[in-house]
Order: structure tokens, then C-alpha cells, then sequence
């Protein structure tokens, strides 16, 4: 049977990642992003693999959007089994010096877009007998911040309430639907250049696993939440980090 997968967020970096790691482990992709040039391209990977990839240029923070965006998923594709929250933005402005708009901007792509894309994927889901949902939090939800040097409030709160409407919603869709959150550490991806140099020995050097982690290796663990059968797994914030002993 085929199987299909929304990724928001999907254009570039983990998100692409994910998007690759799922086309190969057999589903069709829908991605949404901002970057049509980025999405077109991952999107011409993910038939190169021999599955069926859609676009959808969006704000993920939209709402109506959102709606209209699975329900097309549905007609085109027939199913939706898997959805992936990864979009995301960070904010390295302090309590100090945030502005509201910058703060409510933060809360509505990191939080706000889960709610969006699950409130209208659950009932698709529901109706064909089930489906699996994860979300992409961070480490930062639980540290509140992976650095000391950088305060990440708004976003560390906007991937908090990942990890509390994971949990909730884990009670209310269960038994047909899973959903689990992924706690990504430092991950660096071919557009992120934070972490070179002395940075990235020093960071490193908080690591158990001895180096900065990569986009397949989040990817891998979205792999197996959306194909391991059975999964008797919800509701769990799964930290992906190498054991990021030193913060």
C-alpha cells in the first residue's frame, strides 16, 4: 500500500533530510516551505528515489492555509499517514530587547504551525483507521538553551509547548494515532555555518559521542516513528543530541 507523508519545512537542512529518509523508506512526500527554488529541488530528489513528491508554497503559521493544504494532500495522493512538524525559526534576542511581534512570530512558526497541520491531518488520519505524528522540538525545551553565550527564550518556550501538546494530544488521539516530539541537540546542516573553528571544538567537547550531529541523524529516528511496526511508543520527547553532557 502507498504511503504519503506532509513535511513542512521540508525545502532544505533536516527537513530535507527527513523528506529524502521517508521517500526511500516508500512513502509519497508533500512538502511545504517558504523556499519554492529550495522545495523544487528537494522535491526532484524525491522522484529521482521513484516516489511521487508535491509542493506547496506556504507560511506554515497559517492556519486556513494549512487546511487547505492537507485536504489537497488527500485528493492528490488518497492518504495522509504521516505528518512531520519541522518547520521552524530561531530567535537569539533576549527578554531584554524582543519585541512583541518578533516574540508572537517566533511562538507562531514553532508552535502555532504544529497545531495548524495537526488539527486538520488528525481527522484524515482518524478516518482511514490511523496514522503517526511526530514534531521537531529541541534541546532547548528542556536545557533552555544548548549555549550558555546565547539566550533562545522565545524559541525554547515555543518548543516547550511542543513537548506539552505532544503529551496531550497523545491521550486524546490514542490508540489510532501515535505521535512522539524529537529533541534535536546541535545539528549542523549544509546551511548552517554557527559552528566552526574553536566553536565547534568547544562544543564538541561536551559531546559523548565526540562531533556535532547531522541532519540524517534526526532523520533516521523520523524514519523509524513513521515505519516501525508495531510502535508501541507516544506521547515521548526523544532527545537526539549525543548525549550533550555540557550545556
Amino acid at each position: 500500500m502507498d504511503r504519503t507523508a506532509i513535511v513542512t519545512g521540508g525545502a532544505r537542512g533536516i527537513g530535507k533530510a527527513c523528506a529524502i529518509g521517508l521517500a526511500k523508506a516508500g512513502f509519497d512526500i508533500a512538502l511545504v516551505d517558504l523556499l519554492e527554488p529550495e522545495m523544487q529541488a528537494t522535491a526532484s530528489t524525491i522522484r529521482e528515489i521513484g516516489r511521487r513528491a508535491a509542493v506547496y508554497q506556504a507560511d506554515v503559521s497559517n492556519f486556513a492555509r494549512a487546511g487547505e493544504i492537507v485536504s489537497d494532500v488527500e485528493k492528490t495522493f488518497g492518504r495522509v499517514d504521516f505528518l512531520l512538524n519541522n518547520a521552524g525559526k530561531s530567535n537569539p534576542t533576549g527578554i531584554l530587547e524582543i519585541t512583541e511581534e518578533s516574540f508572537d512570530r517566533t511562538i507562531a512558526i514553532n508552535l502555532k504551525s504544529c497545531f495548524n497541520y495537526i488539527h486538520h491531518a488528525a481527522p484524515i488520519m482518524l478516518g482511514q483507521g490511523g496514522g503517526r505524528i511526530a514534531s521537531i522540538s529541541s534541546l532547548n525545551a528542556l536545557s533552555g538553551g544548548v549555549t550558555a553565550a546565547v539566550s533562545k527564550f522565545a524559541y525554547a518556550s515555543a518548543k516547550a509547548g511542543i513537548l506539552g501538546m505532544t503529551r496531550a494530544l497523545a491521550k486524546e488521539l490514542g490508540p489510532n494515532i501515535s505521535i512522539n516530539a524529537i529533541c534535536p541537540g546541535v545539528i549542523q546542516t549544509e546551511i548552517d555555518t554557527l559552528f566552526t573553528g574553536e566553536r565547534e571544538a568547544e562544543t564538541v567537547s561536551g559531546i559523548a559521542l565526540g562531533r556535532l550531529g547531522c541532519a540524517d541523524d534526526v532523520a533516521n529516528l523520523v524514519v523509524f516513528l513513521a515505519t516501525s511496526e508495531p510502535l508501541f511508543m507516544t506521547g515521548q520527547a526523544l532527545v537526539v543530541d549525543g548525549f550533550q553532557f555540557k550545556v
